[in-house]
Formats: structure tokens, C-alpha cells, sequence
């Protein structure tokens, strides 16, 4: 694979002024992917990744590197889970768990493209999930993908399916009380959801160290059949310093 150049656009921001971490390490991965014919990556943001601006992607001892002039601002490499996926919901628990979801009343990052409220109708995934009854540290959301996720060809990417397993893991944390972005996902995409389709994706915490979380999602179509998952490591920050930052400069 030969050095390349790649964009985040604004409209698949997380906080206001950087991508989306699971949008991000999606559009890595799948350039490590059709390298080297994988289903696993691991992904390792180490800025917030800088928006509407050119990025370099560079092979690096297997892997992928993402660079924006002489800052590394993500790593990709082959990855393997370490733990068991998150159980399916039922897509009519999901809907009524999205009723619930803690980030409609408040949300360190409301114009994320895939969890934001701030996100109108057909600009953003508005993936909102919230408490499954009866299922501890456990958050669903229903998703009918739009056009919102998809390119001109009315298709889905796999970094969108990737983007919509990072935000419900991390809504299985406490993301009001304790803001946190993420910062490393492994995950495999098997199946990319279709437009009108009926999806549902699980996020559940495994357990909080400190500064860092650790959670895992999943994609289930209706069936129960599962398209992706993956597993997650999240950190703490403080979200208005986070908005303010200009990872460009």
C-alpha cells in the first residue's frame, strides 16, 4: 500500500471540532482491510481527529498510520476481541429504550453525528440508546438507516457501521455525569445495514478503571442475526475544553 490521502468530513464530527472516533477508526480500518484481507482491526486514536482537512495514511510494521502534518492521529492494526459479544434486543425494546436515552435531557457532545439530538432528521445517524430493562450496564437503540449515513450511491459504509458501534458502548457508561471519548476499537464489520432496513444496536459496559471504561456493542438485524461488533476503550475528558480544542492547528 503506497502513502494516500483521506478527509474527515464536518458532518461526521463526534465533538464539534474533531471527527467522530468510531467514523475515524472505521475509514482507517477499512483501509487496513483491503490490505491485508483481515475481519479484525484495532484502532488507537491519539489526537481528536482534525476535520475537513487532508490526512495522510502511511503503512507502518503491518499496520496503517493516520498523520496530519507531523502528529500521528490514529494507528490501525489486526485485532482480536477478548470477550464475548453483547447479547441481541428485540427491535420493539430497543424503540422503547431509545425513549429513555439519557442524552435527549443532556449531552456533553450534541451534534455527534451518530448519538447527537442537535442532528436533524436525515443529517445525522441519531442513534439514541438507552436502558434495556432487566439487563445490567446494557443500552440499546432501534436503527432505520437514512440517507444520512449513506454515499451518492444511496450505499452504507463500513466506517458508518463502525461509527454505530461506538457511540451505544459508550452510552452504557454514564457519559452526562462522566463525559468520556473514545480512545482505542477493535471491531469486525460481517454485514453493512442497508437503507429502510430494521436494525439494533447494544452497547454494555464490562468495567471502569480510572480515567479509562471498557465496553463492547454489537449490530443485530431483526432476526438476531449479528452484523458487527466490537470492544472499546473510553477516557474521561472534560467536554468543554474537548469543543474547544482545534486539533487542525
Amino acid at each position: 500500500m503506497k502513502r494516500s490521502s483521506t478527509t474527515i468530513a464536518h458532518r461526521f464530527r463526534g465533538p464539534s471540532r474533531s471527527g467522530n472516533g468510531g467514523y475515524t477508526s472505521g475509514v482507517l480500518a477499512d483501509a487496513l482491510l483491503s490490505l491485508t484481507g483481515d475481519g479484525v482491526a484495532t484502532v488507537t486514536l491519539r489526537i481528536p481527529p482534525p476535520l475537513d482537512t487532508a490526512l495522510e495514511t502511511v503503512p507502518f510494521n503491518g499496520g496503517i498510520q493516520l498523520w496530519h502534518r507531523a502528529k500521528l492521529v490514529a494507528d490501525a492494526v489486526p485485532g482480536s476481541f477478548t470477550g464475548p459479544v453483547a447479547d441481541p434486543v428485540p427491535f420493539d425494546v430497543a424503540s422503547e429504550a431509545a425513549a429513555r436515552y439519557p442524552g435527549l435531557v443532556a449531552h456533553p457532545f450534541p451534534s455527534c453525528f451518530v448519538c447527537g439530538p442537535a442532528r436533524p432528521d436525515g443529517d445525522g445517524l441519531r442513534l439514541f440508546p438507552g436502558p434495556v430493562p432487566r439487563r445490567d450496564r446494557t443500552v440499546a437503540a432501534s436503527w432505520i438507516p437514512t440517507r444520512a449515513g449513506a454515499d451518492q450511491s444511496g450505499t452504507l459504509s463500513r466506517a458508518v457501521a463502525w461509527a454505530a458501534l461506538d457511540c451505544p458502548g459508550g452510552w452504557s457508561l454514564d457519559l452526562v455525569g462522566r463525559p468520556m471519548v473514545l480512545g482505542r476499537i477493535t471491531a469486525q464489520v460481517d454485514a453493512v445495514p442497508r437503507l429502510g432496513g430494521r436494525y439494533v444496536v447494544v452497547g454494555h459496559a464490562r468495567d471502569l478503571q480510572g480515567r479509562k471504561a471498557f465496553t463492547d456493542s454489537a449490530l443485530y438485524s431483526t432476526d438476531g442475526t449479528l452484523m458487527a461488533r466490537a470492544e472499546a476503550t473510553w477516557i474521561a475528558v472534560d467536554p468543554e475544553a474537548f469543543n474547544e480544542a482545534q486539533p487542525s492547528s
